[in-house]
């Protein structure tokens, strides 16, 4: 009786640890199918304009139906092994009480072993099985449920590639000079996006960077945020480098209008409101008029109130950036950085937003990023940029006066009249 209940507990320990490590791998085929189904359909439901636009509509769903065809078989494979693991655990208890059974039914017939027996040796075989298979349940689901949360684990255990130190000081700004020194950054080893940038910015002034796509404008943005550490060099305001102090203060110091606008899926006010949450209605107010916004949400049904949708959709380009321009309005930060801020706009709405922003930089430290070099005509300083490289420097009439690429890029977005002007062939 004693090898019967020892092999059998021993061959159940074996098989529950053996068969749920085997079927381990379906539950991970499962939430990784999972996954990339949920992941296609939002994909693609967020996209939708694109789908219509080039009549994808087919294509996507053919996708999205292959995607669960991989997660219907993976699920398949997940209950199968399910239904093995619980199958092989009930076959050794059965095994191991039929065993007992007809060991202890022989010494009855023997006359060696009482009909009390018998019982007894029953009730005791089920008292051990009983916990034992409580137990291997415990074993599955916990293993089971460690492979559900596996990419949570990996997700804790990744590092930040800017360390986060919340007991460094914070950022005191107090004129708002920024200043680069010696940058060197790349996002890959092969290839190097800024090379050996040094400019300052002075308190008050507007500085603008210029230069052909790929040529590390918005980059000197993102490590301005700190979103990247530069491989060489320091960033500076105030003197004070910005490496060594409190990310959050930093941040709260720096507004911006970003080229791309991304809202959310709230009201145009509270999508304003979103610069300073525990700003007053009559500061959003404040924000709507300097950005130009009162006509438009008047002609709105619902006004402050209309929600713009996922990602802002729906509202116009030039819309959204309006929205943008106000909620940084609103932050009201001691620097500010204008990421093409403009570049959704028409003509008219450009020239009220361009003075609108002449007007709350006052007295503020400004970095514009711009393709359109006639909305940065007035910056005290423009750093022209050519791979990742300062090539010229100057006010706009210094640069004009220099045959360099500030002058080639001017001509360049000049309509042909104007041009021709420029050259002295028309009158």
């Amino acid at each position: 009786f004693a090898l019967i209940i020892l092999c059998s507990v021993v061959g159940y320990v074996y098989f529950s640890v053996k068969a749920t490590d085997w079927r381990t791998k379906y539950v991970r085929e499962v939430n990784q199918a999972d996954s990339s189904s949920s992941s296609r359909a939002i994909d693609s439901l967020l996209n939708y304009e694109t789908v219509k636009y080039f009549n994808n509509e087919d294509y996507e769903a053919n996708r999205y139906d292959t995607d669960l065809q991989k997660w219907e078989a993976a699920r398949r494979k997940n209950r199968l092994s399910l239904f093995a693991l619980n199958g092989g655990q009930a076959s050794i208890i059965a095994i191991a009480m039929t065993s007992m059974m007809a060991l202890a039914a022989y010494h009855v017939a023997k006359g060696e072993m009482t009909i009390g027996d018998f019982v007894l040796i029953n009730a005791f075989t089920m008292q051990i099985f009983m916990p034992l298979n409580f137990l291997g349940f415990v074993y599955r689901e916990i293993r089971g449920s460690l492979a559900n949360i596996e990419n949570l684990f990996n997700l804790l255990d990744k590092q930040a590639t800017v360390p986060i130190n919340e007991g460094a000081d914070k950022l005191q700004v107090s004129r708002g000079k920024i200043s680069f020194t010696n940058l060197e950054f790349s996002y890959l080893a092969d290839r190097t996006i800024i090379q050996n940038i040094s400019f300052d910015i002075e308190p008050g002034q507007k500085v603008a960077v210029v230069g052909e796509s790929g040529s590390g404008k918005s980059t000197l943005v993102k490590l301005l945020f700190r979103f990247y550490d530069p491989s060489r060099g320091s960033i500076s305001i105030d003197g004070q480098d910005i490496s060594q102090v409190n990310q959050a203060s930093l941040r709260q110091a720096i507004g911006i209008v970003p080229q791309d606008t991304v809202l959310f899926n709230d009201t145009i006010l509270e999508n304003i409101r979103y610069g300073r949450p525990d700003a007053s209605d009559v500061e959003v107010q404040q924000a709507i008029d300097l950005a130009h916004l009162r006509n438009f949400i008047s002609s709105l049904p619902d006004g402050h109130s209309t929600t713009v949708g996922e990602r802002g959709l729906k509202l116009s380009g030039g819309e959204k950036q309006r929205v943008a321009i106000a909620r940084t309005i609103l932050k009201r930060p001691p620097i500010l950085v204008f990421d093409e801020a403009t570049s959704s706009l028409d003509s008219q709405s450009e020239q009220a937003i361009l003075t609108a922003l002449q007007e709350i930089s006052q007295g503020h430290t400004s970095l514009v990023i711009a393709h359109r070099l006639s909305t940065i005509i007035d910056a005290d300083k423009i750093v022209v940029l050519g791979e990742g490289k300062i090539i010229e420097q100057g006010c706009h009439s210094e640069l004009l006066s220099i045959d360099g690429a500030y002058k080639k890029l001017w001509l360049s977005q000049q309509t042909p009249v104007t041009k021709q002007m420029q050259e002295g062939n028309i009158g």
